[in-house]
């Protein structure tokens, strides 16, 4: 029988976390792994992932009696579910009178129940297993950007109430003195989402399930998986829960693109904020397409204190460069953002995450498309993972034993709304790619190897290849090969978080070239040696 392990966290290279900077939830609990597969199995149904996706349905299945082997390269949570903010809403990102223009009104109800049971199921996990996680029901707050129109409010209200949902428009805003109108949805919640994948994993061994971690499936099909060390899961069924699917080379990647998150934590005084979730309606000026908005919320830190968690600032993924602001400019938008809204003291945390934002807004969630019936997916997460994974963790199951499930249409991954919502995608998709291409990829032959200063990174081409290279502190140069392993597009440097990012579809990996991001699923070509002595940062 596998033991788990708790290990602290160690950064970007022990398989921990997918960025240098460490988030609040994985500093504040011991990291949860188990032993490596070791052994060829047969088993139900293998799952691929152990994030909140992949545990969630796990979870499910076993709960139905099922036989199930969960597989995770690298720790539990240690993607993007230890990254997130841990937001439990039916209040999205995208708002409802967009989506209505795309799925109609019956679709705005499905979407808004799918949600709302989300968050439902998720409480009623909690209270089954006797999960401490800090789980709270809280009112969210959604209040107009200075960019948006003013009649937004008036018209998220209504579809919202067509769809379902508890919500109030409010001429102020509770917790932010001088904000205002604003829309009240009762009922979302919040919690500690390692915290509670820690419970989740034990109630899955509890019942039987196989958990293992540092374990790479590094062949996915029908039939089951192949790890990277010739250790064989055949299955019934197979589920990739990878945030972006890394058994797909084209099919879904056309539909969905990366973007980057930046989250800062501060310091307040304890209870001088309200538990509560806010959002504004986004930035209009920065992109009019799918406005970054920001995104708040408390949670309880020590005794004299809370912890004020704000993200926002997004971008798309492996293109800050585009942008005229670096990544360290992003962290102090964040914090004159808030601090001209809270009573913040101490910035005590910074780190990014990843979203992946689907052409229609809505979450993958079902058959694989073009692959065998029996292969399913979850991606897309469009800001709302959390409550998707746990959507995939009600629908994915009902799928498997044939049963009829309400959500499987609009969730369906072989869905193409190009029609209704495409010009939008299209327009954000081609356009970050078109200043990809025509900015940064070709100035590689320009690069001098001497001119990498200490903590950079930089492509240089070497012998007619391009070559990611980035130089540490003790002036080690360590290269890895620039062609992404997915679609071989040029990685860019993420200064911020100390990797290399893929512009086309979102892969990311470390500066040692290990793939910490699909949908690439090999690492890098990697090598390391010393700086020339003539550096002029040796000087």
């Amino acid at each position: 029988m596998e033991q788990a392990q708790q290990n602290e966290h160690k950064g970007i290279e022990s398989n921990i976390t997918s960025g240098i900077h460490s988030s609040y939830w994985l500093d504040s609990l011991q990291t949860l792994q188990y032993e490596p597969l070791q052994e060829d199995l047969e088993t139900d149904v293998v799952i691929i992932g152990g994030g909140m996706a992949g545990v969630s349905i796990a979870y499910r299945l076993t709960m139905l009696g099922k036989k199930v082997v969960l597989v995770e390269d690298g720790a539990i949570g240690s993607g993007e579910s230890g990254r997130t903010t841990a937001h439990l809403v039916a209040a999205l990102d995208d708002r409802y009178y967009h989506l209505e223009k795309v799925f109609g009104k019956e679709g705005i109800r499905h979407i808004a129940d799918s949600h709302r049971t989300a968050i439902d199921t998720i409480e009623q996990i909690i209270q089954t297993e006797g999960i401490v996680c800090d789980f709270e029901r809280v009112t969210g707050y959604l209040f107009l950007h200075p960019s948006d129109k003013a009649d937004s409010l008036e018209k998220e209200y209504n579809a919202t109430r067509e769809a379902g949902l508890d919500v109030a428009l409010l001429d102020a805003v509770p917790g932010l003195p001088q904000v205002g109108p604003g829309l009240a949805f009762a009922n979302q919640a919040q919690f500690h989402p390692l915290k509670y994948l820690h419970g989740l994993c034990n109630a899955i061994t509890a019942n039987g399930g196989k958990i293992f971690t540092s374990t790479k499936a590094e062949s996915i099909d029908h039939t089951g998986i192949v790890t990277d060390q010739g250790m064989r899961v055949h299955a019934s069924f197979v589920v990739v829960a990878t945030n972006s699917p890394v058994n797909d080379k084209y099919a879904i990647h056309l539909k969905q693109f990366a973007y980057r998150t930046y989250v800062i934590g501060g310091l307040v005084a304890k209870d001088s904020i309200p538990h509560a979730l806010w959002w504004d309606t986004g930035d209009y000026h920065t992109n009019a397409s799918i406005p970054p908005y920001h995104y708040v919320r408390i949670q309880a830190y020590d005794e004299k204190h809370d912890l004020l968690i704000c993200g926002g600032e997004d971008h798309a993924t492996g293109l800050a460069f585009a942008e005229p602001i670096t990544d360290e400019e992003r962290y102090r938008h964040l914090e004159s953002w808030v601090r001209g809204k809270f009573n913040i003291e101490e910035i005590i945390y910074r780190w990014s995450g990843q979203v992946m934002e689907p052409m229609d807004s809505l979450a993958y969630i079902g058959r694989n498309p073009g692959d065998k019936d029996n292969v399913f997916i979850v991606t897309g997460d469009s800001g709302n993972g959390l409550t998707h994974a746990t959507i995939a963790a009600l629908l994915i199951p009902d799928l498997i034993l044939g049963q009829v499930n309400p959500w499987k249409k609009i969730y369906d991954p072989q869905r193409f709304k190009y029609f209704r919502s495409g010009k939008t995608w299209i327009k954000e998709f081609a356009g970050g790619l078109f200043r990809y291409m025509k900015e940064y990829p070709y100035d590689a032959d320009v690069v001098e190897l001497s001119s990498i200063q200490q903590d950079e990174g930089k492509i240089v081409e070497l012998g007619r290849n391009k070559y990611g290279i980035y130089r540490d502190e003790e002036d080690d140069l360590h290269i890895v090969s620039a062609a992404c392993t997915h679609l071989s597009c040029i990685i860019q440097w993420n200064a911020d978080e100390k990797s290399w990012d893929c512009p086309c579809h979102g892969s990311r990996f470390t500066y040692k070239g290990k793939v910490i991001n699909g949908p690439a699923n090999q690492d890098l070509f990697y090598y390391r040696e010393k700086a020339p002595a003539s550096h002029p940062a040796d000087k």
